[in-house]
């Protein structure tokens, strides 16, 4: 576009426009000119240019009065930074607009009336910088945005403070930190037609996993509502991660669903004549407990998000609204994603806390790192000042307007936002963890109180007391020698996978069904398949435990399918061998409903558990949930690289009973190329082993059953705890002759005990005894890989030599 209009509208816009309309409002273009017959919904509407903002600003003397209150301004200064950056959007919000840049916006806001047949529409004026949404800077929310904007008076002064916003004090700020100089950055401002969201539901994707930089997912984040609450962080939203493999294969593609609390919801204010355009409200509980979108509506959104990524070429983040009228998904801007685009992939920095303390709150894990020091509670934007180098910031809502104190903090801690709000961003470009809507932080910590904030469990965020040690590991991935043998990983929480697949490896050895029904279900399964005929105590924490579900059923298959097919996508197409649950009865106690169905055992160890519990006419149908899961994940979803293991079969006669139990319910061996294994872990499997390898596909070793069993000890207790050695003679004996059975039978055999993460020198010998893989915690894997490099190596230089 090289004329001199004062306004062009979004359909005469592309991507190169970028200097006269700022990068949304090119990207809006770009994307109606270009994605529209893909099916992507962009509003109309029209920009005003970078020419008409340097017009603007170049009468009245407004730049060289702006250019001389920025000259000497240290940014690092916060009630400097306030006093000039209220001094210029003053004098901005004060100077007319020039009469050529009113006629043109009249005319253009004149026709949209036309367009649509009516005189009262709502438009949304947003802030394009020319600086803005580039490759290597987000500018997350450094501008305004001003919503259900009614009747061109109204209009013609938002466009001026639209202008102003760009000396906003955190845009100001932004520019000095990130080496842009102030002159050079002009705005444009985007008039574009409202998506009526406010009485439907609204949010922002991304093209990648925001925290582990994992490509081949779609991560959504939804609320009710006009989508600033989800921006702001002024709600914790709904949140879906869809695999785009699936999708694109059309299939089942939903990874992960997590309800977010949705608390408020902005809609447009019922009259504004006199005060605000839109209002804040609660949000009924009965919604609340609903996500608010559906499967299909996700779905749609991720396909739309593979098209604006594929036509740009590069990660994005995309904001999107669902019209509550047509009920149908908008997209509302598009720019790069930049925190995970600039990191680079040579080197994986991993934190790992050495102990732990007491929790004092947890919530919405931001960076993936560790802050310690102490609490500084700033309740209004008024204190920010107080926050000084290595605190940690704690407030209701982080606001991108303190993104220059932001950086001085340790961590960051909230009590509202999600995972992909503005200050979300601006914490990960910062480089600064933070732990997001934790509810009540302001409440429960306490001024200078020490704590220490970890980001690295998951997308659980933790807040422990005190300071505690922690362990900084850089891993050099392209340094990494070829190993003897496969080194799987041991992944039990489905959180992790998306950063555990970047460290090397072979896939995962095991992953526990237990932690995710623990973790992610937490009721037991009888209560959920006797629901609603249970006590009504019981019956109200069902309900609870299961909301946004069709039904308890429904939640506890979904969570199972949720959990497995995240670590199959993880680390397709890579094996990952699921092992199905193997609760004690003491540990079934634990989850909701448990007590009323467990049995007392006075050894669970030794007890109800594993193999036994799938045959029994007591428990079949609990264990029929797990297969119906798995079948999911396998045969709709198309992870087959997802592979079962059975554990604690005690005899020849369990094995056959849970393989033919496994075939009736759609698991059946070799099926869609299905691979059952068996965990060796009691003496009889390495003694029967090649009774026991007619009826599956291999072993995976349990060291530690296998070394408590096989040594008659409790490795819990206190007493005789120091015997525990899984290299005892005893006990290689028996791990020799399960890897002996498994080699002549020409079938896979593994370990997934603790054992070779924690002796190197135990590792080597199964090396050398010819197992096949071993699979290790993940904080051990490069390690114990490097180890085994090395020894490998030691043992074939004298041969070299020999030659």
């Amino acid at each position: 576009m090289n004329d001199s209009r004062y306004v062009v509208w979004f359909d005469e816009l592309r991507l190169t426009d970028v200097s006269s309309v700022g990068g949304k409002n090119a990207s809006l273009g770009e994307m109606i000119n270009q994605l529209s017959r893909a099916g992507v919904r962009v509003p109309t509407g029209f920009a005003t240019t970078a020419g008409a903002y340097r017009d603007f600003l170049a009468h009245r003397g407004l730049a060289q009065r702006i250019e001389n209150a920025l000259a000497t301004l240290d940014t690092g200064d916060v009630e400097a930074l306030v006093t000039a950056g209220a001094q210029i959007r003053a004098w901005i919000v004060e100077t007319p607009l020039p009469a050529r840049l009113e006629q043109e916006i009249s005319i253009a806001y004149e026709k949209m009336l036309r367009e649509a047949e009516t005189h009262d529409i709502s438009v949304a004026v947003r802030s394009s910088a020319t600086a803005e949404d580039l490759a290597d800077a987000s500018f997350a929310g450094q501008q305004e945005t001003f919503l259900n904007i009614q009747g061109l008076d109204k209009l013609l002064q938002a466009v001026k403070n639209v202008f102003a916003s760009l000396y906003n004090d955190r845009a100001i700020s932004y520019r000095v930190h990130h080496g842009f100089a102030h002159s050079e950055v002009a705005l444009s401002a985007g008039v574009q037609r409202m998506v009526r969201s406010d009485i439907g539901a609204s949010g922002v994707m991304f093209t990648l996993d925001t925290e582990s930089g994992f490509d081949q997912v779609v991560l959504i984040t939804a609320a009710y509502g006009l989508g600033e609450t989800v921006v702001q962080g002024a709600v914790n939203p709904d949140e879906f991660y869809v695999y785009k493999p699936a999708l694109e294969q059309g299939k089942p593609a939903i990874l992960r669903r997590n309800l977010g609390s949705k608390l408020i919801k902005m809609q447009f204010a019922a009259s504004h004549e006199t005060g605000s355009p839109v209002e804040t409200l609660d949000v009924d509980e009965a919604e609340r407990r609903r996500f608010s979108i559906t499967d299909t509506d996700v779905e749609e959104l991720a396909r739309h998000a593979l098209v604006i990524e594929r036509h740009y070429q590069r990660p994005m983040d995309i904001e999107w609204g669902k019209d509550g009228i047509d009920g149908k998904l908008y997209i509302l801007q598009a720019r790069p994603e930049t925190v995970q685009a600039r990191a680079g992939g040579e080197i994986l920095r991993r934190y790992r806390l050495k102990g732990k303390s007491e929790v004092l709150i947890s919530g919405r894990a931001i960076g993936q790192k560790i802050g310690i020091g102490p609490v500084r509670l700033i309740l209004n934007a008024r204190e920010m000042s107080r926050v000084q180098t290595g605190d940690v910031l704690v407030t209701d809502m982080t606001d991108p307007d303190w993104e220059p104190v932001m950086k001085r903090a340790a961590a960051i801690v909230t009590n509202r936002g999600g995972r992909t709000c503005h200050a979300a961003i601006v914490a990960r470009e910062l480089g600064i963890p933070a732990v997001v809507g934790c509810g009540d932080a302001t409440s429960v910590l306490s001024e200078n109180q020490m704590v220490t904030v970890s980001c690295t469990e998951g997308d659980t965020g933790n807040i422990y007391r005190g300071v505690l040690e922690t362990e900084v590991i850089d891993l050099a991935l392209e340094q990494m020698p070829k190993p003897p043998v496969k080194i799987t990983m041991n992944v039990g929480n489905p959180e992790l996978a998306f950063d555990f697949q970047r460290i090397p490896n072979d896939g995962v050895g095991l992953a526990r069904l237990e932690f995710i029904i623990a973790r992610m279900i937490g009721v037991h399964p009888r209560a959920v398949l006797d629901y609603p005929d249970v006590p009504p105590d019981l019956k109200k924490e069902v309900e609870n435990q299961c909301a946004g579900y069709r039904d308890p059923v429904s939640f506890y298959v979904e969570k199972l399918t949720e959990g497995i097919a995240t670590l199959g996508a993880a680390f397709f197409p890579k094996p990952v061998i699921v092992r199905l649950s193997d609760f004690k009865s003491n540990e079934y106690s634990s989850l909701i409903g448990g007590q009323q169905y467990e049995p007392k055992e006075e050894n669970p160890m030794l007890g109800f558990r594993g193999a036994s519990r799938y045959i029994a006419e007591n428990f079949r149908d609990c264990f029929e949930l797990e297969c119906r899961a798995l079948k999911e994940v396998r045969d709709k979803m198309g992870l087959t690289n997802v592979e079962v293991m059975i554990p604690f079969v005690r005899t020849v006669t369990e094995a056959r009973r849970v393989v033919e139990l496994l075939a009736a319910n759609g698991l059946k061996r070799g099926e869609n190329g299905l691979r059952l294994i068996m965990m060796c872990e009691i003496p009889s499997n390495a003694l029967l082993a090649n009774q026991f390898l007619e009826y599956f596909d291999g072993f995976s070793i349990g060291s530690n059953d296998l070394t408590q069993l096989t040594l008659g000890l409790d490795r819990d207790s206190s007493l005789v705890a120091e015997s525990f050695d899984e290299r005892d003679p005893a006990v290689k004996t028996l791990l020799r002759l399960a890897i002996q059975a498994c080699l002549k039978a020409g079938k896979y055999i593994g370990i997934c005990g603790q054992g070779p993460s924690d002796h190197p020198d135990l590792a080597q010998w199964l090396m050398k005894e010819g197992i096949e893989s071993l699979s290790l915690n993940p904080d051990t894997v490069v390690e114990t890989w490097l180890y085994l490099a090395e020894e490998a190596k030691k043992s074939v230089l004298p041969q070299s030599e020999a030659v």
